[in-house]
């Protein structure tokens, strides 16, 4: 695996649209987030439609969007970590979360990444 990588499950608040949830993840915490961890390499949120989910009788989703943040290196999420125990950055990522997140859902957990290139090695 090259790099470290972490996923976030969110939710939105529930009195917020999907729209309204997007527009300010992508126009207000994820700048926020950038500006305050500069050791994130890549920063990607993938939002949930489940209108297409292809199992109707799955259990209902807990989660609006799946983040995946991106490191160099194990020390880049080190740094980020030592940076978020800041009680001022905390404070300040909380308040902001709190305008769009409802937090009591959030998950974030370490991943190992593999991946197959299906151009390269054609089935």
């Amino acid at each position: 695996m090259s790099g470290f990588k972490v996923i976030a499950l969110l939710k939105r608040r529930a009195d917020i649209t999907r729209d309204a949830f997007i527009r300010y993840y992508e126009n207000y915490h994820a700048p926020l987030i950038l500006s305050q961890f500069p050791s994130i390499t890549a920063y990607r949120r993938n939002f949930a439609d489940f209108t297409a989910a292809f199992e109707s009788d799955a259990a209902p989703f807990d989660f609006d969007v799946v983040t995946e943040i991106e490191f160099g290196d194990r020390a880049g999420y080190d740094a980020m970590l030592a940076r978020h125990a800041d009680p001022a950055v905390a404070a300040m990522i909380a308040a902001d979360e709190d305008q769009f997140l409802d937090r009591a859902f959030t998950r974030m957990f370490v991943v190992e990444t593999r991946a197959n290139d299906l151009e390269e090695n054609s089935l």
